[in-house]
């Protein structure tokens, strides 16, 4: 947890991610990524330079059996509100729609489904779990998808909204992560998702570990090409 602590207020001074004042909402999802962020920012709130209150949101995306209990519980653990928002993301997108490609869309309602919770609740900004190599292959999916160089920004603010998304983690490995909620026994969710494991993130995660294995520094270099924002811009 020390390390990723480190990285989280590294990302927070390099990106100013965190104000006086600021109330800030975790959207959990029950993966580890969203666990590890929201006890990560439970204890950063003990030592940060600036105040902050702390919330967990959490999308119930309308397909069963999806157990928050272990979440709530969690949050009763580390003294933070507990708010979930029912939805019907799952059937609109698989029943209804039957979407061929589901993640782009259903990665939208997601996102506007918690900024209207965190509008409502009075939320400026929404802390969400990507980490590096989310950033990473986020960048190759748009190279080989799109052909431009694009990938999501530390700190993004949603125009009209006002509520900002922030990613406190882009500093931190999905491998420690993992080590994280394994050692402290994180109540992981399996996502239930018909998709999982077969999207195109997916062939991403595995076409970077096939580049790491032949060259081990490319995860490191890829972030710090990433950060040198006056050659390449994608983080200004």
């Amino acid at each position: 947890m020390k390390e990723l602590l480190g990285n989280l207020r590294r990302a927070d001074q390099d990106f100013h991610m965190i104000a006086p004042g600021d109330r800030v909402a975790v959207g959990v999802s029950g993966g580890k990524d969203s666990l590890a962020l929201l006890e990560a920012l439970a204890l950063y709130r003990r030592f940060s330079p600036n105040p902050f209150e702390l919330a967990a949101v959490t999308l119930h995306m309308g397909y069963e059996p999806f157990d928050t209990a272990p979440i709530a519980a969690m949050c009763a653990r580390l003294g933070v509100p507990f708010l979930l928002r029912r939805t019907e993301i799952f059937p609109i997108i698989f029943e209804r729609r039957r979407e061929p490609n589901p993640c782009s869309l259903c990665a939208r309602m997601r996102r506007g489904a918690l900024v209207d919770l965190c509008r409502e609740e009075g939320f400026g900004k929404l802390a969400l779990g990507h980490h590096r190599e989310d950033v990473e292959e986020t960048l190759l999916m748009s190279v080989l998808y799109e052909g431009r160089l694009r990938t999501f920004r530390p700190v993004t603010v949603l125009e009209g909204s006002g509520v900002a998304q922030i990613r406190p983690l882009i500093y931190c490995s999905e491998k420690h992560i993992a080590h994280v909620a394994r050692k402290l026994a994180l109540p992981v969710v399996k996502s239930p998702c018909p998709a999982d494991g077969a999207t195109a993130r997916q062939e991403m995660k595995e076409l970077l570990a096939a580049l790491c294995r032949s060259h081990p520094e490319a995860r490191d270099r890829i972030l710090s090409a990433l950060r040198d924002t006056k050659q390449y811009g994608l983080w200004e």
